[in-house]
């Protein structure tokens, strides 16, 4: 399969200059797979909480066509992703029909830290797509056996990679994250 383009999305609490984010953009430059960072609009207008998931979703689909049509290519040539929610964002996405050719999803935020009983999952049977989970064996929004557990649901090609010791935030793990992401997608 071939990818002409990724779109990645940011967590919560960031926007789309996340040093995950940029890395994984600096690594697929010489593999001709075209980067968008999109932020969400929220973000754009200077407010902390994010909007609704409709409009989340939204955003997501409207950056994947765009860069679908700028690169004159099928939106299936496409991978979406993101770090935590914009990764969860995208699999939702994904989930209601965005027809992509992959999902990247960097700390996926199974659950709260504070509410494992509470999963944010239930999309997971709606996805197809070859899909790739980069976490932290610490994450406190996940273990790798939760995260495993739930992928089971995902119809697609499941690919998991562990960072040993790794929290949520990934912080000094941008060369891990991004060579991960670049291997994956370029082996599809």
């Amino acid at each position: 399969m071939r990818i002409d383009g990724l779109v990645l999305t940011p967590g919560a609490s960031v926007g789309r200059e996340h040093s995950n984010l940029v890395a994984i953009e600096e690594a697929l430059t010489s593999t001709g797979v075209r980067t968008e960072r999109v932020d969400f609009p929220y973000r754009l207008e200077g407010r902390q909480t994010p909007d609704s998931p409709q409009v989340l979703v939204a955003t997501v689909v409207e950056a994947a066509s765009s860069l679908a049509e700028s690169l004159a290519v099928p939106p299936e040539r496409i991978a979406v992703g993101g770090r935590s929610m914009g990764g969860r964002i995208s699999s939702m996405a994904v989930a209601e029909g965005l027809g992509a050719a992959a999902l990247v999803m960097v700390s996926y935020p199974l659950h709260l830290p504070t509410r494992p009983e509470h999963m944010l999952a239930e999309h997971f049977g709606q996805i197809s797509v070859p899909c790739l989970f980069i976490s932290g064996t610490r994450d406190a929004f996940g273990t790798p056996d939760e995260l495993e557990a739930a992928g089971a649901a995902i119809a697609g090609p499941v690919t998991y990679h562990w960072i040993e010791g790794g929290d949520h935030s990934l912080r000094q793990q941008g060369d891990e994250v991004a060579t991960t992401v670049r291997d994956w997608l370029t082996g599809l």
